[in-house]
């Protein structure tokens, strides 16, 4: 079924797409990935009828890093917990970063230093088409023109962001046509990158558990191509194995 590139420009002060191999002290590819990129379409306009491919990714500024140290809890609330509290079924049981032994019942404290590798002044176009579930396909013209109106109007169910929800993500809607991108002239190979946690091709995957895929990415002049999803370049993960 032939579906329409929908495009964005998007840009930030920071962003942060952590690689995956550094858990702890996180450090950010590049530019950004295929899964941060189908988030800010989502937080423009998303439905269970379909899901978002991403295309291509243009680098519009050269990567620039700055370090960053920032206090991170070492717990955290239980999901289970915070329903059970907005029902009001128990008393909400906060996490306590500061104070002395009689509050916190221990010497150690709830808070701790992480370094973060983080970008800074980033701006990309961003290139994706809707890929509606088969019995959604004849209501594809009518959330294409759905999605094209929020974007227009700046409209967002949730405030996109980099990377880290702290990281706050600005967008506009593009006509590639009427206003040709310049990316900026990189060559990168940068090894496998994150390509998506979550298995695209399956329908209600969002309620599963993380399903993790990798792809090979090469930027050539500032363009990173993004294989789609259900092509053997990408690698996904079946029973905790890489395929």
């Amino acid at each position: 079924m032939k579906t329409s590139i929908h495009t964005l420009e998007v840009w930030g002060d920071l962003a942060c797409f952590t690689r995956p191999e550094l858990k702890v002290e996180r450090f950010s590819y590049p530019v950004i990935t295929p899964s941060a990129a189908r988030a800010v379409f989502e937080a423009i306009y998303w439905k269970k009828t379909f899901w978002w491919q991403v295309t291509r990714i243009e680098m519009l500024k050269p990567p620039r890093y700055i370090a960053l140290r920032r206090n991170e809890t070492k717990d955290k609330v239980p999901a289970g917990s915070i329903s059970r509290w907005m029902k009001g079924l128990e008393a909400p049981a906060p996490i306590f970063t500061d104070g002395d032994k009689a509050l916190l019942g221990t010497d150690q404290r709830g808070r701790t230093q992480r370094q973060t590798m983080a970008l800074k002044d980033v701006a990309y176009r961003l290139h994706a088409r809707m890929m509606p579930w088969p019995e959604y396909e004849d209501s594809l013209t009518c959330m294409e023109v759905q999605f094209k109106r929020r974007a227009g109007n700046g409209q967002c169910f949730s405030q996109p962001y980099m990377g880290c929800r702290e990281f706050p993500a600005y967008f506009r809607l593009v006509d590639p046509v009427r206003e040709p991108s310049s990316p900026h002239p990189v060559e990168m190979d940068m090894g496998l990158m994150l390509y998506d946690v979550f298995d695209l091709g399956k329908k209600g995957s969002w309620d599963d558990k993380p399903s993790i895929s990798l792809f090979y990415a090469r930027m050539h002049a500032g363009t990173l191509d993004i294989p789609e999803y259900a092509s053997s370049d990408v690698l996904k993960c079946v029973e905790g194995e890489v395929m």
